[in-house]
């Protein structure tokens, strides 16, 4: 396809991550947010900490990615958000024609299982 699909991967405090994947929907940033709860275990300020996060898988394209990246950085909580990037080279086409749909202005997407 023209306009390839790509996940962002995003890692968020629960308590964020529903209105962040909401917001990058809303924006048409993405086409769609899975939301899964974990459990975060990292080395930050020479201190490992443990706490319960999200991980927001995040399906937009190509062509939207850079924008969806700035989003995130910009209304993430924490001063270096999680950010990282799956290429869907082998998408199934009715899914990344869909993807394409649904993240350009006026598009009218179908709704489906995502």
């Amino acid at each position: 396809m023209a306009t390839d699909p790509v996940t962002a991967y995003v890692t968020a405090p629960q308590e964020d991550a529903a209105t962040l994947a909401r917001r990058l929907v809303d924006e048409r940033l993405a086409a769609c947010v899975n939301v899964v709860p974990c459990e975060s275990v990292y080395r930050w300020d020479d201190a490992v900490h443990e706490d319960e996060e999200s991980i927001l898988l995040a399906k937009t394209v190509e062509k939207r990615y850079d924008d969806l990246r700035a989003a995130v950085v910009e209304w993430h909580p924490h001063d270096v958000p999680c950010i990282e990037r799956f290429d869907a080279a082998d998408a199934h086409d009715p899914f990344a024609a869909w993807c394409v749909s649904a993240v350009e202005a006026g598009g009218d997407a179908e709704t489906g299982s995502t």
